[in-house]
């Protein structure tokens, strides 16, 4: 394995999107990809040690020098068994935006977390709720949820996450912001027709 391949692994590993790395170290986006295409190999000092850093890592490591597994390091704590799901896109929290079922890329989590996909974030319409601009939310493919739980709803061809409350005797469906400064998305009658639950909010990856 040489190093932009040691690169992308840890990066996946963690969940990170190549703008996330190129931020903590001060490069554009094109940058980093090229240190994962291997096209620029011998990575001077000035650039190892934040990259390392921002990979959770040592210089010794990403340049295949340290051959033990790096959890083996002191205060290193391994990783839980994970597995791989799609990232589709974007999912607005604010006002809802068209959602593209592409696949952005593939992230890994703890294997323990029970979800089929992953949607990346916009908006601040649900920061009650702890769930923030650029945040990764893990998502369990389910067509219905309880009350007052964090959905991802498909609302004719456009997504958007909030809170659900069914109201089955006034025949309709109300998505509660977690943000007072939104106001709450009221369906009735007919309107219903166009709303589809995607899935259950299981968890999320925010950046400290």
């Amino acid at each position: 394995m040489n190093i932009g391949q040691r690169i992308k692994q840890r990066r996946v590993e963690l969940g990170l999107s190549v703008d996330d790395i190129a931020e903590k170290i001060g490069k554009n986006r094109a940058t980093v990809y090229r240190y994962e295409s291997s096209e620029i190999e011998d990575l001077p000092t000035s650039i190892l040690e934040p990259l390392a850093k921002a990979l959770s890592t040592t210089p010794a490591y990403l340049m295949g020098w340290e051959t033990d597994n790096i959890f083996s390091i002191p205060n290193i704590i391994p990783l839980p068994e994970t597995k791989e799901i799609p990232l589709l896109g974007t999912i607005a929290c604010g006002e809802p935006i068209l959602a593209e079922e592409n696949i952005e890329d593939y992230i890994k989590l703890d294997k323990a977390v029970d979800a089929e996909f992953a949607l990346r974030c916009k908006g601040d319409s649900m920061i009650g709720a702890r769930i923030r601009n650029g945040d990764i939310v893990y998502i369990h493919q389910q067509e219905d949820v309880e009350n007052g739980e964090i959905a991802a709803v498909l609302i004719g061809n456009e997504a958007t996450l909030k809170k659900v409350y069914k109201y089955p005797e006034k025949n309709m469906l109300v998505l509660k912001p977690a943000n007072p400064e939104y106001e709450d998305f009221i369906y009735t009658g007919v309107e219903l027709e166009e709303i589809k639950i995607l899935g259950k909010a299981v968890g999320f990856y925010s950046k400290v």
